[in-house]
């Protein structure tokens, strides 16, 4: 799954960067690496961009990094 089409609350794991380049360099930077856990925090208005949390720290990415970030979402406790 894509890390743009998660919804809020979920939380999941970075399973693959999927961009090469400057673009995949920045979003590695950031410490969006395979193995990070993140909780998605919300979207804004206009669904464009979407506010994460990993590390302790806030992010916003634009939909189409997000595109580039393949999650795998964890499981809902019972």
């Amino acid at each position: 799954m894509k890390l743009r089409t998660m919804k809020t609350g979920q939380t999941g794991t970075i399973h693959a960067i999927t961009v090469q380049g400057s673009l995949g360099l920045r979003l590695r930077e950031m410490g969006l690496v395979p193995g990070t856990s993140i909780k998605m925090e919300g979207r804004a208005p206009l669904r464009d961009p979407v506010k994460i949390r990993l590390h302790g720290q806030v992010l916003t990415l634009r939909n189409n990094e997000a595109d580039h970030i393949e999650m795998n979402l964890q499981e809902e406790e019972q």
